[in-house]
């Protein structure tokens, strides 16, 4: 929901058309209204597209000026708690003129201050400017949900929802940040702080920012954190699934409340099944729910599966059917992601939002689940490689290692596990999905290490920097997954496919109050072993989902792209490769991953990656640096 900008510049600007320019890059987050507000002197400039969710009024209009026009807020996302709140505020003396959440939050912002954030439940990111201390208060939502990005300069600073709105302004430098290109290689996408682009950064999850415009300094702190991880004795499972139902229950309520149509997105998996089964619970209007099917897919379709859920709870189901996918659509996406993002399911996921928003202005999912409650197989594979850990000698394991890496082809199923298996658990957990390995790396940027550059991090100890001998693996794994795979992919792909069609997602597995359940409360056995997975969150489904349900399926959201490379998929992707610039990428690398695929090794996803890359770079006409 909405697109947030605003420059704070040493001096008075002397062109006031270039923050519209930068808004309006997000349209697509913001169709319904577009807003501006500068300071007096001119220094100060904020600017808001809107995606009219709550109060749909002109009273809802951003930027948002209180009542002594001491203080300014625009805001993208939504406070699901904010009726809550302005019943609290009323009873603390302040007053209302509209029923907006946004105006909730300036409130709370002037009763609390930056205490405000522990106050609220949501999906934000937002800024207030207080006229009294001279300062913008920034922050984003525990999960990660919305994104913020900002540049700070000695003259300027500018923020903005996405980075193409930044990237607008003509005196924005375009320079490739190597080490997030690093990264991005070894993951499919850049996590953290950084961007892709040198010196702009994200402001991460659960982080705020106080900027004094009289100081032209930042500073940055964590608001909040995962918890520790405390199970309780003597809990029945029973119990747990009671408070586990209660907890999801209230958040599927909270993100239920709109002034637009609200539908749920049923893959007929667990996760989307679950909110499906809530929400007939706890609304009282009819459900529309929705399922998205893609011909010549074969075992892709969800059909049957969302039907028997949407048919045992007497919703208003509608199955869409998408046209075959078109290679076509892969430069557009590179523009709308900002960011190369090497995930292929951007694919569907866009597909899927643009046919439901012509239903719908808010969509509920399913994201979150796994990474709380254990779904996903490696959280198995860990397990039970952590175990083998035990058995086999460490010299026998590097020595498995190096010969993995200098003499498996890169494609090669299995390779990156036998890699990680060199070092301790956190050596296993790196080498989790990753694109490209160390050596494979370093071969590929052969051309920039010829030129010069030199990594200055390994970007495998980068992901597990917070690892934490005294957990166990897979709280380790699910933690490093929530903190970076989910925040940095997930939620990005969902934000970015759902905005692009001026859709609003929403994630009632991500309130944060479910969140610390999970990670706080739930031992091993309740969420993830060596051979289950999402324990507890099955005892839940056997309770509310029809017995005649496969809960244990799980089916990615994903392209069949090993398929498709032999078609105008491969043949599009060969040609964007071969035609790159050979100062950042060694082409006979790029020729061996091809001949690979072509042979039989699993490579397309790395194909994919680098065509999102190349196909990125070429939009935004990206430099190297200096």
């Amino acid at each position: 929901m909405c697109g947030i900008v605003g420059i704070f510049t040493k001096f008075p600007t002397d062109n006031p058309n270039r923050l519209l320019m930068m808004r309006d890059t997000m349209t697509h987050r913001g169709p319904n209204d577009a807003g501006a507000w500068w300071s007096p002197d001119k220094r100060l400039g904020l600017a808001h597209r809107r995606l009219a969710v709550i109060d749909l009024s002109p009273a809802g209009h951003q930027p948002m000026e209180d009542s002594t026009g001491k203080f300014v807020i625009i805001l993208n996302g939504e406070i699901y708690n904010y009726r809550e709140l302005r019943e609290e505020l009323l009873k603390a003396g302040h007053t209302f003129r509209s029923s907006s959440d946004t105006e909730v939050l300036l409130e709370s912002y002037k009763e609390w201050g930056k205490n405000c954030l522990v106050h609220l439940i949501g999906a934000f990111a937002f800024a207030i400017y207080d006229e009294i201390s001279q300062e913008l208060f920034l922050a984003r939502d525990r999960a990660g949900e919305k994104p913020l990005f900002y540049k700070h300069s000695d003259n300027r600073f500018v923020f903005a929802s996405e980075l193409k709105a930044l990237m607008a302004d003509p005196e924005f430098p375009r320079e490739l940040d190597l080490d997030a290109l690093d990264y991005y290689l070894a993951y499919g996408f850049v996590s953290g702080d950084q961007t892709i682009l040198k010196d702009t950064y994200k402001l991460p999850p659960a982080h705020a920012m106080i900027y004094s415009l009289e100081k032209k300094h930042a500073n940055i702190w964590r608001y909040w954190e995962l918890p520790e991880s405390l199970p309780l004795s003597g809990v029945s499972i029973e119990d747990l699934t009671e408070e586990l139902e209660a907890i999801l229950s209230g958040a599927v309520r909270r993100q239920l409340v709109a002034d637009v149509p609200v539908g749920i997105l049923l893959s007929g998996g667990l996760d989307s099944s679950l909110v499906t089964a809530i929400a007939a619970k706890v609304s009282d209007q009819p459900l529309k729910t929705f399922t998205v099917s893609f011909p010549g897919h074969g075992s892709f379709n969800e059909g049957p599966y969302a039907r028997l859920v949407a048919d045992h709870f007497g919703t208003e189901h509608t199955e869409l059917v998408a046209e075959p996918a078109s290679v076509l659509l892969l430069p557009h996406l590179a523009k709308q992601y900002d960011e190369p993002i090497a995930d292929h399911s951007i694919v569907p996921t866009s597909m899927l939002a643009g046919l439901v928003k012509k239903s719908v202005t808010v969509a509920l999912g399913g994201d979150g689940g796994d990474e709380l409650f254990g779904g996903y197989p490696h959280y198995n594979f860990l397990q039970k490689i952590d175990r083998l850990r035990e058995y086999v000698p460490g010299r026998v394991r590097r020595i498995g290692s190096l010969i993995a890496s200098h003499v498996l082809p890169v494609g090669t199923k299995g390779r990156n596990h036998i890699i990680g298996l060199e070092g301790n658990s956190d050596s296993s957990i790196s080498a989790v999905n990753i694109y490209f390995d160390k050596e494979s790396r370093r071969k590929l940027m052969s051309p920039l290490y010829s030129s010069g550059y030199t990594s200055s991090v390994s970007q495998e100890s980068m992901k597990v920097a917070h690892f934490d001998a005294s957990l166990s693996i897979f709280q380790n794994a699910s933690r490093m997954d929530f903190k970076t795979t989910m925040v940095d992919d997930y939620l990005v792909k969902s934000d970015r496919a759902g905005m692009l069609h001026s859709l609003e997602l929403h994630a009632p597995f991500l309130d944060h109050k479910l969140i610390e359940f999970a990670f706080g409360r739930l031992p091993d056995s309740f969420r993830a072993d060596r051979n289950e997975r999402k324990i507890l969150l099955r005892r839940l489904a056997k309770r509310l989902l029809p017995s005649t349900l496969d809960i244990n399926r799980k089916q990615g959201f994903s392209l069949p792209l090993n398929a498709w490379f032999k078609g105008e998929w491969g043949t599009f992707m060969t040609g964007v490769l071969m035609e790159s610039d050979s100062t950042i990428f060694d082409k006979k690398m790029i020729a061996s991953l091809i001949r690979g695929q072509r042979w039989g090794l699993a490579n397309a996803n790395r194909i994919f990656a680098l065509t999102m890359f190349e196909l990125w770079r070429r939009e935004y006409r990206i430099s190297l640096p200096n």
